[in-house]
């Protein structure tokens, strides 16, 4: 992938960046699994730790990482916040998550940050759509003009549910210069609601397209990890999650320095 823009002239470190569907820790190979295996989205059943382990040592390797559809606790997770447990595994000193819709206590799903790095703040705003339950999760490191902002959203299915949603994310990030939009978008970057991020806020498009969904076959790049013009991003590729259905991406990224402390 060629780089974004160059980076400013201050002094820049460089970042390991993953954005993962983790499906809960349930296993997707065919499209038929979907049906045969619908019993792994609401029952504690199959080998979903295992899965988190495979996935954890994948997060390990980056430095800060995004999450979608990480199970904060409900039945089908065996209780499990799991992305406090993809911290522990993963070796990540900071973790946070936004849990966005529940069914009962039968099935729960959120987003989730695991960072090395400690962010001076992190909120999680509603996003608006016609079913309530998706969110933005968005974390800031350091508290000047280099601070950098990275959200974590995963967006709706249907398209004005979609362009609500991106419009509300661009009023927050429109006035970062340095921020980093990750997730699950459901939607190719070259969408015409995707044009309201590109034109109210300094995200760039991604200079390539990089297919992650379905993880067994990938036909469609509606994962994405969006770099303001202000940094340089290189190496963005798609890795196997475990056996999500959604590959996940990974992306280095050169950063202000003095937004960063451990």
């Amino acid at each position: 992938m060629p780089p974004n823009k160059p980076a400013s002239a201050s002094a820049a470190q460089t970042l390991r960046l993953l954005s993962a569907n983790i499906q809960a820790g349930s296993s997707t190979r065919r499209y038929s699994d979907y049906a045969t295996r619908s019993w792994s989205h609401v029952l504690p059943a199959g080998r979903k730790h295992s899965m988190l382990d495979t996935i954890a040592e994948l997060a390990g390797k980056h430095d800060i990482v995004g999450l979608q559809e990480s199970d904060p606790g409900s039945l089908r997770s065996g209780f499990t916040n799991q992305t406090h447990y993809l911290a522990e595994r993963g070796g990540f000193d900071y973790w946070s998550h936004q849990p966005n819709r529940r069914v009962g206590n039968v099935a729960s799903s959120a987003n989730g940050l695991l960072s090395k790095f400690e962010p001076v703040e992190v909120i999680d705003h509603p996003l608006p759509g016609r079913i309530n339950g998706r969110g933005v999760l968005m974390a800031t490191y350091g508290d000047d003009d280099d601070a950098l902002t990275v959200a974590i959203a995963h967006l709706s299915l249907g398209v004005q549910s979609r362009r609500s949603q991106l419009s509300f994310i661009a009023e927050l990030l429109h006035d970062h210069p340095h921020a980093v939009l990750m997730g699950d978008f459901n939607c190719t970057a070259d969408c015409a609601e995707m044009g309201i991020l590109y034109r109210q806020t300094r995200l760039q498009p991604p200079s390539c397209a990089v297919h992650t969904f379905p993880s067994w076959k990938p036909q469609r790049a509606i994962d994405h990890i969006l770099v303001g013009d202000g940094m340089s991003c290189r190496d963005l590729q798609a890795v196997p999650a475990a056996f999500s259905d959604h590959l996940a991406l990974s992306v280095e990224l050169d950063v202000p320095d003095v937004a960063l402390r451990r």
